[in-house]
């Protein structure tokens, strides 16, 4: 009969004493909450209760001021390009995408089409058909128009299958839209 050693039931105590005080869904949010404001910054959660919607999704189409025509690395890129007049005063461009992972304010649909004030275009980075964003979108306004909350902090780039913030690496490992969705969920109470 082999007896325990003394190293393996401390170990075991210690497992178990960690799992008590901090249950695994509790350790799971801590580092949803932590890969959320590398990515997002220090205000991660106003910016997640100020958007009516957020989700991850594939640009379909942009106006020429939304980044249409050469893709950085010479790749051509092909737009469907709406100039929409709201009012006299008002101009406004239509973008088109396709909804990969609702968050929050928005269905499980196929395309959302949302209008921009072109004025609003020069503060944030260009979309070319194909990107794969994470958007939070201010609610629309009574002339329906939107716009990244805090611009390009409302607007991060996913790698080409959309699972991932388009970013080197950290040494903890590749940051998920899952995980994000995860803590902007907890921090609007949902």
């Amino acid at each position: 009969m082999r007896v325990p050693r003394p190293r393996a039931i401390g170990f075991l105590a210690l497992s178990f004493l960690f799992s008590a005080v901090c249950p695994p869904s509790r350790a799971a949010d801590l580092s949803d909450n932590a890969a959320a404001q590398r990515v997002l910054g220090p205000e991660w959660i106003n910016l997640s209760r100020r958007a009516g919607m957020i989700f991850a999704g594939t640009v379909l189409s942009a106006g020429p001021s939304a980044g249409c025509g050469t893709k950085p690395g010479g790749r051509e890129g092909t737009c469907t390009v709406s100039a929409v007049t709201i009012s006299p005063a008002v101009s406004s461009l239509e973008l088109r995408f396709r909804i990969d992972l609702p968050i929050a304010g928005i269905g499980a649909g196929k395309t959302l089409t949302i209008h921009q004030w072109t004025g609003a275009l020069s503060r944030q980075r260009p979309l070319y058909p194909g990107d794969r964003v994470l958007l939070f979108l201010y609610p629309p306004s009574c002339l329906g128009l939107t716009s990244p909350v805090a611009g390009p902090q409302g607007q991060i780039p996913l790698d080409s299958t959309g699972r991932h913030v388009k970013q080197g690496s950290p040494p903890s490992g590749p940051i998920t839209v899952k995980q994000l969705a995860r803590a902007i969920r907890a921090a609007r109470g949902e």
